[in-house]
């Protein structure tokens, strides 16, 4: 790109935020260090002479004047140049402007703006020339693509998806089919939230889990003693190391258990199913953020059980912990349970020693308490805002609701 272009563009630009404004007067550019960086480090007589060409051929298209310094030198020093026709000067550079190309993405996202209102929202904030998620107008066509993977997924809820094999049938006949939505995880996520800005660091794990895309198949693991109920009349006899059934499969349970224990990371889950007292309560991995087939299959648990038994939940103390509980919550809420916390307060994990705990930095301690609200637990935000605290649940031992339960 030539050093007039450059500038040029600029100009464009700042003519763009003009309109945008409402502004009546015309945008200019001062041709100074400060905005025109490109023209005043010219050098050499044939670079001055190339760019006061370039400049003179916008000027008799009649896209912008010039103003120029008539009592310095050859008088062709340039001191100004002002836009007098945006799309004039848009046409002249080919580049489209931000109304037309807003216009374009509308056109490729109208028939998903039922389906997802947020797009309105991202319409939006392009017209007023606001990025989303990095982006511009330009990045319309990822959004269908990952409109059309989320109604997909929408649409068959109770399953999980192996997300290469997934990706590889919803985008057929293009080239890396098979990880064209690894590349659509923001906007999968954006579609998902239903926000325009991702809720701290995107961990694309949980993004794609929220959706019941995995990258190898997930099976329910419950530990614990009893009777596992599973479709077509099958009963199988839990295990106290565990035992791993397909999701779909799941219709209930038949225990004594005195409470349930869910596990956010696979090696908790195995050491809280050999810890002792496991025997007498369920213990269920959640395979990091569940799914929304593995919800399923965790409420039909849920609904079969008892609505005095505790439910509690063990994972990381950070956000994508706390944003694991408030996705789980829903789901025990709406069992007729209410989710509790364990282990997951500095309260509970402070007075333990040997843990690796560090403090988090201002706006991931708020994107904690957040959703650690937002799982009801308004005491644990509380004690997070006392005492902030960032700590992965395997720096912790294995301790177990139901010890606690067996004590009162």
């Amino acid at each position: 790109m030539s050093d007039a272009r450059r500038v040029l563009e600029r100009l464009l630009r700042k003519g763009e935020r003009a309109r945008l404004r409402g502004d009546a007067a015309h945008a200019s550019l001062p041709m100074t260090e400060a905005s025109a960086r490109d023209y005043v480090s010219l050098r050499t007589l044939a670079e001055r002479e190339t760019f006061h060409a370039q400049v003179a051929i916008a000027e008799r298209a009649g896209a912008v004047t010039v103003e120029r310094d008539r009592h310095r030198g050859d008088g062709e020093r340039l001191l100004r140049l002002t836009v007098i026709d945006l799309d004039v000067l848009a046409d002249h550079l080919g580049v489209p402007l931000l109304d037309a190309r807003v216009r374009e993405a509308a056109e490729v996202l109208s028939s998903w703006l039922t389906d997802f209102p947020v797009l309105n929202d991202v319409l939006a904030a392009w017209r007023a020339d606001r990025k989303v998620r990095g982006h511009g107008p330009e990045a319309a066509p990822d959004l269908a693509d990952a409109a059309l993977a989320v109604r997909a997924r929408l649409a068959d809820e109770a399953h999980e998806c192996i997300l290469r094999r997934e990706s590889a049938r919803l985008f057929a006949g293009r080239a890396q089919a098979s990880k064209r939505l690894e590349q659509l995880t923001p906007w999968l996520d954006l579609l998902g939230s239903g926000q325009l800005v991702a809720d701290g660091p995107l961990e694309k794990e949980h993004v794609w889990a929220s959706l019941g895309l995995r990258r190898e198949p997930q099976p329910l693991l419950v530990a614990g003693t009893g009777t596992l109920l599973l479709d077509g009349d099958v009963e199988l006899p839990l295990a106290t190391t565990f035992l791993g059934v397909p999701l779909d499969a799941v219709e209930g349970v038949r225990t004594d258990a005195v409470c349930v224990l869910s596990v956010e990371n696979l090696a908790s889950f195995h050491d809280a199913a050999r810890a002792t007292g496991a025997d007498r309560m369920l213990v269920v991995y959640t395979g990091g953020m569940p799914s929304p087939a593995w919800r399923r299959a965790y409420a039909r648990l849920l609904r079969s059980l008892p609505p005095d038994v505790p439910v509690w939940h063990w994972g990381d103390i950070d956000e994508g912990g706390f944003r694991i509980a408030a996705v789980l919550a829903e789901t025990v809420t709406a069992s007729g349970h209410r989710l509790q916390p364990w282990q997951m307060s500095p309260a509970d994990v402070l007075p333990i020693p040997g843990h690796d705990a560090s403090v988090p930095a201002s706006d991931v301690l708020q994107a904690m308490c957040r959703w650690a609200e937002r799982a009801g637990w308004a005491g644990v935000a509380e004690a997070l805002r006392a005492q902030p605290l960032h700590l992965e649940q395997e720096a912790l031992p294995a301790r177990l609701p139901s010890d606690t339960l067996a004590a009162r």
